[in-house]
């Protein structure tokens, strides 16, 4: 209950509100500015309010927070266009970049994922790698994981790309600085809702298919059951 409450609170503070913001600022008087700073506010709060009370970093809220700041900086330059595209398209090619370099090291990504003692037992999973060889299939299979892990980022680019490229349209010359502020704020808060459906519900089919791969192959080098890789 208490993780479905989180995953609420994340969509509500980090997506939701800055997005109703940014979309209807300009009806309540805020100046496009105004709306970008107040939008910036809740995922910055949220975030904070994580770390004091969980103490650990809320990395959504973190993301929410760094992708409204770059897309403010854009706003008040008045860029639009492919300058949004290629932002969009940055922050899952750097993350996956990272998880893919993962792969390379003694740490994999999806391993310090995978074996997280609150949620999988490691201990029992750790003593069925009895031998140098279940070792080595298990260790390869992080690796693999990982490495599927990153193209699902790369696939996440390339959707995040293609959809910014028809909601940030080039902006009109004539309008005033200010006009196209309010405009890039309100495709800004178009790219928000719309990445949801369009990119958040093919990332978690793609995710979900690379767990379910992950855990088919442990039980195969373990020998435990499905159920048993799991603290009950």
């Amino acid at each position: 209950m208490e993780s479905n409450q989180s995953s609420f609170s994340n969509i509500i503070f980090n997506i939701f509100i800055p997005v109703m913001i940014l979309n209807k600022g300009h009806k309540i008087g805020l100046t496009p500015v105004q709306a970008l700073l107040i939008a910036l506010s809740f995922p910055l709060c949220f975030g904070l309010y994580s770390l004091i009370k969980e103490k650990k970093m809320n990395y959504i809220a973190l993301l929410g927070l760094a992708n409204i700041l770059f897309s403010g900086i854009l706003t008040i330059l008045a860029l639009g266009g492919i300058w949004f595209a290629v932002k969009e398209a940055l922050f899952p090619l750097l993350i996956g970049a990272f998880v893919l370099a993962s792969s390379f090291s003694k740490k994999p990504f999806f391993k310090t994922m995978f074996l997280n003692p609150a949620a999988f037992n490691v201990t029992k999973i750790n003593e069925q790698l009895d031998s140098k060889e279940k070792q080595t299939d298990f260790d390869n299979l992080m690796k693999t994981s990982t490495q599927l892990l990153s193209i699902s980022f790369l696939v996440s680019a390339a959707l995040n790309f293609i959809l910014s490229l028809f909601i940030f349209k080039p902006l009109t010359e004539s309008l005033s600085t200010t006009e196209k502020q309010e405009l890039l704020n309100q495709q800004l808060s178009q790219m928000t809702m719309y990445s949801m459906p369009v990119i958040l519900v093919p990332m978690m089919l793609f995710v979900g298919g690379i767990l379910y791969f992950a855990f088919r192959k442990t039980t195969k080098i373990t020998g435990l059951p499905m159920d048993e890789l799991f603290i009950k």
